[in-house]
């Protein structure tokens, strides 16, 4: 048995979004349903449906910033109850059994895991996304949203959060450390708010000041603009950590060249084209070239728990359904402050 509910969906390459039937399974064992509130849009899922990271399979609902509420539990839920708010993110499955699931980083199951959309089920059904009103997930693979955030400015954090939350912990922001975080878009707003409340001295740094009070209100003490050379001599040897949110080909050599010895320049900004470090930049001073993806399920709620006692939200501009092509276009163009999220109530409305 399955249930229906209205969805998103490309159908065909190059096509805009329509309104579909999505067909969800009937409740397992240890799965809830989920009626979803908001969606937000990551750029990855632009990335994915436009098959500028190779091809996919159609028709396809994108969307993995899931944030809604429990409407329905099997029998063999014990974390969650209806009416529970809850969020899912990049991921809805995985075999629990590996090595990297049983240390809580199931997103690299070597089954593998099975990723909210453009993915197959372990059941050889495909995944599909978040830009819907309902869900089914097994519970292990919801987190549930504190009440000191809003529904619609955490659903970017189940994506955006943990992405520059993971990486940020991992290499030790906090007190008496300095970070930049390059690119103050959908995933460096979240860097700046979250460094700074992890209590780094925070800077902010892209390629001109139009940003510079943005920084500034979210947390961070300057914003630095790379249109102007003379910065990467001025800022020599100052960051302990970097976190790349960009997805361009930036000379490497010179943002390397902003870090103490022993820092680490972070990517999670995912380029076309193949970045060109020379050993040297990395060698004399004992620098880290590194990337992170997202983070596993217990991090993640970590991170929402985090975000709430600190107050932390996404900036966000809430849209109908039928705006989601314009949405889209205007993410790649830079031209959001500083994600959409889609009230899927709007969804056929």
């Amino acid at each position: 048995m399955t249930t229906q509910t209205p969805a998103l969906a490309v159908t065909k390459a190059d096509n805009p979004f329509e309104t579909v039937t999505l067909q969800r399974r009937d409740l397992r064992d240890d799965d809830i349903r989920i009626d979803i509130k908001f969606a937000g849009i990551c750029h990855s899922d632009i990335h994915t449906v436009r098959q500028e990271w190779g091809e996919i399979q159609f028709p396809i609902t994108p969307g993995h910033e899931i944030a809604g509420v429990v409407a329905e539990t099997a029998s063999g839920v014990t974390k969650f109850k209806v009416g529970d708010r809850v969020g899912v993110g990049c991921m809805v499955d995985s075999c629990g059994e590996c090595e990297m699931c049983k240390n809580g980083q199931e997103q690299f199951c070597t089954k593998p895991a099975v990723f909210t959309y453009n993915s197959d089920n372990y059941d050889g059904e495909r995944a599909q996304g978040g830009y819907s009103q309902q869900i089914v997930v097994t519970e292990r693979f919801a987190c549930r949203i504190p009440d000191g955030i809003e529904l619609d400015e955490a659903a970017p954090l189940l994506c955006a959060g943990i992405t520059t939350y993971a990486p940020l912990k991992r290499w030790g922001a906090g007190q008496g450390r300095r970070v930049g975080v390059v690119g103050v878009g959908g995933l460096g707003h979240l860097g700046v708010k979250i460094a700074a409340a992890m209590g780094a001295e925070v800077y902010g740094i892209s390629r001109t000041m139009d940003k510079a009070q943005d920084s500034e209100k979210l947390g961070a003490t300057a914003h630095l603009a790379t249109n102007d050379e003379s910065v990467f001599e001025k800022y020599a040897g100052t960051f302990d950590v970097i976190l790349n949110t960009v997805s361009a080909d930036l000379p490497m050599t010179s943002y390397l060249g902003l870090l103490k010895p022993f820092g680490a320049l972070v990517n999670v900004g995912l380029p076309n084209d193949d970045y060109e470090v020379p050993p040297r930049s990395l060698i004399g001073q004992s620098k880290s070239l590194s990337g992170s993806m997202i983070g596993g399920i217990a991090e993640t709620q970590e991170m929402l728990d985090f975000c709430a006692e600190h107050g932390i939200g996404a900036t966000i501009e809430v849209i109908d359904a039928k705006d989601i092509d314009t949405a889209w276009d205007k993410v790649v163009a830079g031209d959001v402050r500083y994600r959409y999220v889609i009230d899927t109530a709007t969804i056929g409305a």
